[in-house]
Formats: C-alpha cells, structure tokens, sequence
C-alpha cells in the first residue's frame, strides 16, 4: 500500500496546479480520493466537522441498493428461465448459447442459474450506463476544472435497475446521456440539480421511445415479441383489487408481489429487497425517514379514500393500499429515489408535505389514469419541482420565529 501511495504522490506533482497535465487533475483526484481519505480538511472553527462526507454517503447509498442487485440478478433470470422452460422463449441468443456453453442451463429452480443468467441482462445495461455516464462526468469536470464527484456511482446503479432487462443498449446510452446533461450538468453538476437525474433519465425513455417502454406493460427478460397477451400491468393492479391473487399472467399472491418473483423493472419489483435497503439508509441517516413515512401516509390515505368511493367503470379505485405498496416502483422510489438529498426536500417539515405529496400523486396518477398504472416517476419528478419553494415556505417561517423570540 506504501509502493501505491507513494506513485500516486508522483503522480500528483504533475496533474497539480502548474503541472504539466493540470487538466486532467479531476481523474487523478477521482481515483486518490476513492482509495484514501482526502488529505485536505478544514482548519477553520466555523465548519462542522462531521465523519461522513459525500463519499461516504454515496457509498453507503450504494451497500443499501446491493440486495436490489441481487435480487434484480436472480428475478430477471427467473423469469427468462420459466419462460424458456414454457418454450415462450427463444435459445438463439447469445445468453442462451453462453449459458449452454458453461453447462448451466435454464432451469428456474436454480437460484445459480437465474443469478449468472439475470447478470447477462443486467451487467451489459450497467456497463453501458457507467460508460457513458461516467465520461460525460469526466468531460464536465475537466471542463470546469472541477472534482470528480461519487454521485454518478448512486445514479449509475439506479438507472438500469428502473430499466426493463429487454431494452436496447443504444436506447440506455442515449437515455443516460440525456438526463446527466440537462438534469444535471446544466444545473452545475451534483448538488445543483432541481430534479433526479436517473429518474430524469427514464422519463426521457418514456417518451422518447414508447414502443420500447410502455407505461401499460410489464417486462420480462424474454424478446418481446414472444410474450403472451393478458401480460399488461393494468390488469394485474385491475385484478390486484379483488385480491384473489388470480391475475392474467398467472398465479400471482400478494407475497408474490412482496418478495418480488414477478415481472417487472430489473431492480424494482422486490419490496422485501427496498426495505432491507430502507432499514439501512435510515439507520446511518443517509435517507430521510420523514420522507418516506409522507410516502406512506399519502399513498395510503388516499387508496383508502378511493376505495370508499368506489367505481364502476374504474376497477382501479378497488385496488387497496396493500397492493399499491407492492406492485410497481412503489417501494423503490420511496425508498432510493424520493429520499435523494439533492433533488428532494432538505427541512424537516418540508420532508413530510414532500413525501405526502408525492404519496398522493402516485395513487391519483395509478387510478385516474388506467392506461398508465404505474405513477412514481411521475410523482417524484413533480415533487422534486416543488421541493424549493417547500422548503422557501419552513425556512421564511423559521426566520420570522426567530426575528419574533429575539425581538428584531
């Protein structure tokens, strides 16, 4: 570690101020910083000095998201594993010929074999995000002659975990690239931004390519034109209702839908995977507790009140509170989207109002508008809109409780 340390130190009188390649000091200090505690600090009294810093919270945000990897591997091979045992899949892809090649095979009762083949989707989604990502970050902060900041490493995961296992991979560039530089970069980089850049980044595929990512549909890791009719999401929330767990698709339980072993998002379809990420983000104080209780409050009160009023011709108004929570992207927006400390509410009271309303919204947008069951993009792009002017609110009414107890 000595011999590592002491050629990282060589390195540096060259990328240093006045160094001969002082612009590509970002990428030195990047990889510095990633191995050993920075060696600047503060010297002034009036800093607070704290043991966690950027680093270390956007690591930690990244152990959190580790059993969603894990289960993203092991569902999205799941399901191209009992598809191509139901022969509703095809084995002329690559994955099918590498899997046969290792000896694995495709039998979904192997947690080994849905795991190595779920990596076949995920990894290639993953590196393409990091890639391009990550050399957009490189290429602004060179630019501006600032730091290499760790937040691409949390939206870097997040993206293909929000993403279908099917989609393309020049679609996942184009989305990446899309929702770094203008939900981002153009704002000045990490802690500048107004809204979620990975989030940012799929609303931008959604409309972008609607053929590819439809709001109606769930996905499996299977090519699309191989799947069978009833596989719509609406009709899984619309039969959610009835709680028979009976769905088009097959027999599917609320425990089903709680573990995760549906179709769906890569990294979003396991609320058991979310909370052990929430009980994590919580008890380091990375993610907001406030924030996702306002979740859970909203989207339940107004589930609640929906069911009360009924509807005929809307079997969405029937779908209680307990499916909500489990179907979609409830959970892993609640917990690694509407708690990010940047784009989200930073006081106290504002984090209540924000959640609540993001809660609310996601329900209305589910039930009001069937031809788009899911809503937790939506909602928390919304939200992450009116998290300023919240937070404007708490703080004026601070500054007018303090101005008022000292008399000014």
């Amino acid at each position: 570690m000595s011999f590592l340390r002491s050629t990282l130190d060589k390195l540096g009188k060259h990328v240093e101020k006045g160094g001969k390649y002082e612009s590509q000091y970002p990428l030195y200090e990047a990889a510095d910083t990633v191995l050993y505690t920075p060696g600047e600090v503060t010297k002034g009294d009036s800093h607070v000095r704290d043991a966690i810093d950027q680093k270390r919270m956007m690591i930690t945000v990244v152990i959190a998201l580790i059993p969603c990897i894990l289960f993203a591997l092991y569902n999205t091979g799941l399901q191209a594993n009992a598809a191509i045992a139901a022969g509703a899949a095809p084995l002329d892809n690559w994955r099918s010929a590498l899997l046969t090649a290792m000896g694995i095979g495709f039998d979904p009762s192997s947690i080994l074999a849905c795991a190595i083949h779920g990596l076949l989707y995920f990894l290639p989604v993953y590196a393409v995000t990091m890639f391009v990502g990550g050399n957009i970050e490189v290429l602004f902060a060179v630019v501006r002659k600032h730091e290499i900041t760790e937040g691409f490493l949390v939206s870097g995961l997040l993206f293909p975990l929000i993403l279908p296992p099917t989609i393309p991979l020049w679609q996942v560039a184009v989305g990446i690239a899309f929702g770094i530089i203008l939900a981002k970069e153009v704002f000045g980089g990490v802690g500048m931004n107004v809204l979620n850049p990975a989030l940012t980044s799929r609303a931008f595929l959604f409309f972008a390519y609607p053929a590819a990512i439809s709001g109606d549909a769930v996905w499996r890791a299977v090519e699309p034109t191989m799947l069978a009719d009833g596989m719509s999401g609406a009709t899984w929330l619309a039969n959610a209702a009835a709680e028979t767990g009976a769905l088009e698709s097959g027999a599917i339980t609320w425990m089903d839908a709680f573990i995760g072993t549906i179709p769906g998002s890569m990294g979003e379809t396991s609320a058991v995977a979310c909370l052990i990420g929430a009980a994590i983000l919580i008890i380091t104080g990375v993610g907001s507790w406030r924030t996702m209780l306002g979740v859970l409050v909203g989207s339940i009160s107004l589930a609640m009140l929906l069911n009360a009023v009924g509807s005929d011709t809307n079997p969405m108004f029937n779908v209680s509170w307990q499916w909500h929570l489990v179907l979609g992207g409830w959970a892993f927006g609640t917990v690694f989207m509407a708690t990010d400390p940047v784009s989200s509410a930073f006081t106290d009271r504002g984090k209540y109002i924000y959640g609540l309303g993001i809660g609310l919204m996601v329900i209305l947008v589910r039930v009001v508008n069937p031809a788009y069951p899911e809503g937790m993009m939506l909602a928390i792009l919304f939200m992450n809109m009116f998290a300023p002017l919240i937070d404007h609110f708490f703080v004026q009414a601070n500054i007018k409780r303090r101005m008022a107890r000292h008399g000014a």
